[in-house]
């Protein structure tokens, strides 16, 4: 396998949009031994377009142009403009020069105008200055690094960076370490040694030599509910539903929507059946498993809106055969587990001619419909027991009391997360909190890592939103992770992977600042998750999808492990491999397949799903471990 080769194992060019290049101020860019042409770094199937100058190389599958005075604006994925001026110039002259001339008109500031996903990057030689930008929600991802003696390689997957700055990629122990706690690799670090990404909202300012990240939009959420109206709210979100629904499908191409069955999916393809001429095409995906198969109510949203839908089921067999292509077609390790029926139901999309899906993804994220959310309101109750009562009473009883009473240990568990303050205490159920970090690692590699990092990182994001609710830091918090780390990579390198485009109708910009608007209280009211939302479309949607609970799209990997024999000797075997790398404790693997079989099959199939598809990934990705253990 060739250097270039070794990020992207999937068996055809993936049709991604993307970046890629080359930048090196006052050098031969291009002249260089063991640098790769930029549009050979992308690797993609969609058309090309290259620029180059003396001391850049340039190509990207979206719209480009020359930069007056010297440079280039290249972009990828569907951004637009609102102002006036330059939505003008982009329909006339292309995106690309409204850009250029967005840039000339307002420096940096021009990435604040712009709406929509996208990834941009601009080449200003007469500055002797790169930028670089993705969307507000980041849709898009930007890996980049910096060379030595200057410049900087740049390429919206880790591999094209990495081919563009001809170097081989070299495993990070920190990067390692936050897969395992993330599941993913979380911005701004990667996987790999040098190597970063910038978070969503973020653009990057390399000048002489120094590179920086800039957090150029930050959510404005209204807390108070004295200068809203309810009833107005929920009459304006179907007009912005529509809206968004138009802003992001496309003007050619087949269209079909994913549909889980779910609120989201199921706005998305109500109104997408709406503005669609012929009947719409729906793409569902099922579990021959007890608590994850979600067709019933994804026939229910079809049947409501005229829909036309198509299913598959997985079936353990298909994750046997499908697992090291998803594994290794990753150009970090990528631990979501859904990501594998993301894949059967985009393929199923590609073979039925559907060019462009509609993704749900987002609307738990912007009107609160995940459980964590109203989860951590049971733990006010107790902050509100005097101190001295909670100090000098109830938590010294609780050490007393023998631990096998019942629910001591639960009452136990409850004072301990009480006790934690956000965003710490939403990581109690994290692996690395139930265990410590020595028993899952060997002690030579956990010198080189910072064990504190993940918990920092996610500090930082919770508070970076001033003066608003614990909620709406949540949210915040999970457009960052949840949102930008991890499902949309999910979603949209399956996408790729199967052939086909994805757009996310539910993270419009219009729409994710109408949610801004609507006051935390109201969006999970009680109990009640999307209380508002549920209200505001209670009439539109089916009652059962209104009163259904969340299920998600999971894998019952842990559960299919304990009956089909084929999948848990793939991961006995990967688990077997891992063992002789030398940074995962033997005793703890062994462990685990022990916690799986007697404990909680999916909580522990889980960890066992995460090291397998680690293993799969080193050994697919061509890319060595060794490196772990030296420094």
């Amino acid at each position: 396998m060739t250097r270039t080769d070794q990020y992207n194992t999937a068996a055809a060019p993936l049709r991604r949009h993307g970046i890629a290049g080359l930048y090196m101020p006052g050098q031969p860019a291009l002249s260089g031994s063991g640098h790769v042409g930029t549009a050979g770094a992308l690797q993609t199937a969609i058309p090309v377009s290259c620029a180059e100058g003396e001391d850049f190389g340039l190509a990207a599958t979206g719209d480009s142009c020359p930069l007056p005075g010297g440079g280039a604006v290249a972009l990828a994925g569907r951004p637009r403009f609102e102002d006036k001026a330059l939505h003008a110039i982009a329909n006339e002259a292309g995106t690309a020069a409204a850009v250029a001339h967005g840039y000339a008109e307002h420096g940096d500031s021009v990435f604040r105008l712009m709406r929509g996903g996208f990834a941009c990057c601009i080449i200003d030689r007469q500055a002797s200055r790169f930028l670089a930008a993705v969307d507000r929600m980041g849709q898009h991802a930007f890996y980049y690094l910096s060379l030595p003696g200057g410049g900087v390689a740049f390429g919206t997957e880790a591999g094209a960076a990495m081919a563009c700055a001809g170097r081989q990629a070299t495993l990070e122990r920190q990067g390692v370490y936050n897969y395992i706690y993330f599941h993913m690799v979380p911005s701004p670090g990667t996987a790999f040694a040098g190597l970063k990404k910038l978070p969503a909202g973020h653009f990057l300012d390399f000048s002489g030599n120094h590179c920086q990240t800039v957090n150029y939009w930050q959510p404005q959420f209204q807390e108070s509910t004295a200068d809203s109206d309810f009833d107005t709210l929920c009459n304006e979100l179907r007009q912005v539903l529509r809206l968004a629904v138009q802003n992001n499908r496309p003007d050619t191409g087949k269209v079909g929507a994913f549909l889980s069955g779910g609120l989201d999916s199921s706005t998305v393809t109500g109104v997408l059946s709406e503005l669609e001429d012929s009947t719409t095409e729906a793409y569902a995906i099922g579990f021959a498993a007890e608590g994850y198969d979600e067709i019933p109510f994804a026939r229910i949203t079809a049947k409501h809106f005229g829909v036309h839908l198509n299913e598959y089921y997985v079936t353990p067999e298909d994750v046997v055969d499908a697992l090291p292509l998803i594994a290794t077609s990753y150009d970090e390790p990528f631990g979501n587990s859904s990501a594998l029926p993301a894949y059967f139901c985009a393929r199923m999309a590609a073979k039925n001619g559907i060019q462009t899906l509609l993704a749900g993804d987002g609307g738990d994220e912007i009107f609160a419909g995940n459980e964590r959310y109203t989860w951590q309101r049971v733990f006010e109750h107790y902050s509100r027991i005097p101190v001295a009562l909670r100090r000098g009473l109830i938590e010294p009883l609780l050490r007393l009391l023998p631990a096998n009473l019942p629910m001591v240990s639960k009452a136990r568990s409850y004072v301990a997360q009480a006790n934690t303050p956000l965003p710490d205490r939403m990581q109690s159920y994290n692996f690395l909190h139930r265990h410590a970090a020595t028993e899952i690692f060997t002690d030579d590699f956990l010198a080189g890592v910072d064990t504190d990092l993940p918990l920092d990182l996610l500090r930082t994001i919770y508070h970076r939103p001033r003066q608003t609710s614990d909620l709406h830091r949540m949210l915040y918090l999970d457009w960052q992770i949840t949102l930008a780390d991890n499902d949309l990579r999910k979603v949209s390198h399956m996408c790729a992977v199967a052939g086909v485009d994805v757009t996310y109708p539910m993270l419009d910009d219009a729409l994710v600042e109408f949610a801004c608007r609507v006051p935390a209280q109201w969006k999970a009211k009680g109990g009640e998750l999307r209380h508002f939302y549920k209200q505001a479309l209670r009439d539109w949607l089916p009652q059962e999808t209104i009163s259904k609970n969340k299920k998600g799209f999971g894998l019952p990997f842990g559960i299919w492990m304990q009956t089909y024999q084929p999948l848990r000797e793939m991961a006995y075997d990967s688990l077997l491999q891992l063992k002789q790398r030398g940074f995962i404790q033997p005793a703890f693997i062994d462990k685990a397949i022990k916690m799986h079989q007697s404990e909680h099959a999916a909580y522990y199939g889980e960890l066992v799903w995460i090291f397998t598809i680690f293993e799969l990934w080193l050994a697919g990705s061509n890319v060595s471990s060794d490196d772990l253990l030296k420094g």
